[in-house]
């Protein structure tokens, strides 16, 4: 009997790497799903290009999950350089500037987990790796969820995510959360 692969958390290094992040989220991206795919196993909002992933990447590499050569999960870094970067973003920035003054703060830009992975403690995985790799780096970690994707939204707050803000833009709910690593 052979041994079972393990799920193996790292930071991006190379753009081989980047190009499974794109494939992965492309397909999960919420215009692509039906709705009641979206509704039932979640979705990402944005689909990003390589270039801004490379250059997210050397400010603050990424978070894997691999099984074998497989990627499984991603988890993407955004550090507050990039607020501009993507438009959806920008308010994001804005509200965690104003209700999170003097806090050295990180973005979680996305986070994924590959359809028939779900379920298998790669979220909490990759979160947890997460932590431990920046929490000397950054107080906190903040994230928006949409109000349509409940799955993430309950995901976040059962691994220990808190509340920061509600806002609606246009016909959309955007739940700010942000998980404090370092007691602030």
């Amino acid at each position: 009997m052979g041994v079972l692969p393990v799920i193996s958390y790292s930071r991006s290094k190379n753009e081989g790497e980047l190009q499974k992040v794109l494939e992965l989220q492309k397909r999960n991206f919420r215009a692509v799903l039906s709705s009641e795919e979206a509704i039932a196993e979640g979705f990402v909002t944005v689909v990003h290009d390589q270039e801004l992933l490379f250059k997210m990447q050397q400010h603050c590499p990424h978070i894997l999950a691999m099984l074998g050569e497989d990627l499984v999960g991603y988890a993407l870094a955004m550090v507050p350089d990039f607020r501009k970067a993507i438009p959806i973003l920008v308010p994001l920035f804005e509200l965690t500037d104003r209700l999170l003054p003097q806090r050295n703060y990180l973005v979680m830009g996305q986070i994924c987990i590959d359809k028939p992975h779900r379920g298998k403690g790669i979220f909490r995985g990759m979160y947890t790796y997460y932590r431990n790799q920046l929490h000397q780096q950054y107080d906190c970690l903040v994230t928006e969820v949409s109000g349509d994707n409940q799955r993430s939204l309950n995901a976040h707050l059962h691994l220990g995510f808190e509340q920061l803000h509600r806002r609606v833009e246009g016909k959309e709910e955007w739940i700010t959360l942000v998980w404090n690593w370092n007691n602030c």
